[in-house]
């Protein structure tokens, strides 16, 4: 895992060698194209500012990032900043993931949502065109701490889901409910599963074992492939853990979706979808004749601006800064779970994640709203308060929280 960390001053020539390599619709005769810069009545495009801002340029220059760079052909009239995002998807795949010589596709999505949409579509498709599979004879297999994604991919795909339990206290799938899933899906005529892994659920930063679940589907002879969730875990898992399955060394895997726009900070709208290659032209839609290159997402038309802005953040950091920095965030979460410890308190972390979940019957509905911490489930039934111990979370504030915390375990006694 390494990549060079650039300077601002370099990362200001690449974007803008870019956007000048992208078509400008000031000096083309441009006829065709259902699209422009942005309104200049509305978004100056002569503030003087934007010279020092390559993502603010790219944003106002508003290039079109439609289709899949990382295949043979894409709209040559945004050429330049489509091989940036060819760049970080490589980067992605292969510094993040250890990817290795091995080529991936992929593309900067809306949100980690959509890019595990995309991997069900995928994997869906996989099975139809490989197996001459009918939409009933493929299931989704995920455990209940996975995000609602998966239904909702479930739903819009019509496919079946087959939801394993997880131990109330290690978050970890069972066997016992691993079998039952499988042998109801059996009842049902599903002949295929696709897998999705969890690394780092939302709610407590849990990571599914991975060798452990795959062992198990192919001790029950289950014909399966594996896309991994790491939208909130791709950009600080591996660089906290020892752990090497979620990589794609691991030939288990097939795909994997990040998010920028959490741990990286990166603008909304920042999701990552990779996969091996020749998976991607499963989603092929022939019918987008109009689009150079056709088109492989869900999506369509994107802006190109979110693809600079996670590509600007990683450049900024390097592997080096970007480790340094979890680093730093994990460091406040091991104290605050060291005071967690010694209060007595009750919760549940991964050791290699930023997340902290709380027993709820140490948090009171009135500390919770204070500190904005996030239930397991809105209501009256909340088993669990979240922490996040992000960028923003100073020393200062946990300590204001435990302070707070200590005055209520007080009245309890």
């Amino acid at each position: 895992m390494n990549w060079e960390s650039y300077s601002h001053q370099k990362i200001k020539e690449v974007v803008s060698n870019a956007l000048k390599q992208n078509l400008d619709y000031r000096e083309k005769p441009v006829l065709g194209l259902p699209a422009s810069y942005l309104d200049p009545e509305v978004f100056y495009d002569d503030a003087p500012f934007l010279k020092d801002a390559p993502f603010l340029s790219t944003l106002i220059a508003n290039p079109n990032h439609i289709g899949c760079h990382t295949l043979n052909e894409s709209e040559a009239a945004f050429i330049g900043t489509h091989q940036i995002e060819k760049e970080l998807i490589e980067l992605c795949a292969k510094e993040i993931f250890e990817g290795g010589d091995e080529d991936f596709d992929g593309y900067v999505a809306s949100g980690g949502t959509e890019a595990n949409i995309q991997a069900i579509w995928i994997l869906k498709r996989y099975f139809e065109i490989e197996f001459n599979a009918k939409a009933d004879e493929i299931g989704v297999l995920y455990s209940e701490d996975a995000h609602y994604s998966m239904p909702k991919a479930c739903r819009l795909l019509s496919l079946s889901n087959f939801v394993t339990k997880v131990d109330e206290e290690t978050r970890k799938v069972t066997q016992e409910s691993l079998e039952d899933c499988v042998a109801q899906a059996r009842r049902a005529g599903v002949k295929h599963l696709i897998s999705i892994m969890n690394m780092s659920t939302t709610m407590f930063g849990s990571v599914d074992d991975i060798d452990e679940i795959t062992g198990w589907l192919d001790e029950l002879k289950v014909s399966y492939k594996v896309h991994v969730d790491a939208a909130y875990g791709g950009f600080i898992y591996p660089f906290s853990t020892e752990d090497r399955s979620y990589t794609f060394q691991n030939p288990k895997i097939n795909s994997f979706t990040l998010d920028g726009h959490k741990m990286l900070q990166s603008p909304y709208g920042t999701g990552i979808y990779l996969t091996r290659k020749g998976f991607m032209e499963y989603a092929l839609t022939e019918e987008a004749n109009y689009v150079k290159g056709k088109d492989y997402t869900l999506v369509g038309s994107r802006s190109g601006a979110n693809a600079i802005a996670v590509w600007m953040i990683m450049r900024t950091y390097g592997s080096a800064g970007w480790k340094a920095k979890i680093q730093k965030l994990q460091k406040k979460t091991d104290r605050l779970c060291s005071n967690l410890d010694e209060r007595g308190v009750s919760y549940f972390r991964n050791p290699d994640v930023n997340i902290v979940t709380i027993k709820s019957e140490f948090i009171s509905q009135k500390l919770a709203e204070k500190y904005m911490l996030v239930p397991d489930a809105h209501g009256d039934h909340v088993k669990w308060w979240k922490i996040v111990v992000m960028d923003h979370v100073q020393q200062g504030l946990l300590d204001r929280f435990l302070m707070d915390l200590d005055s209520e375990l007080l009245a309890l006694r």
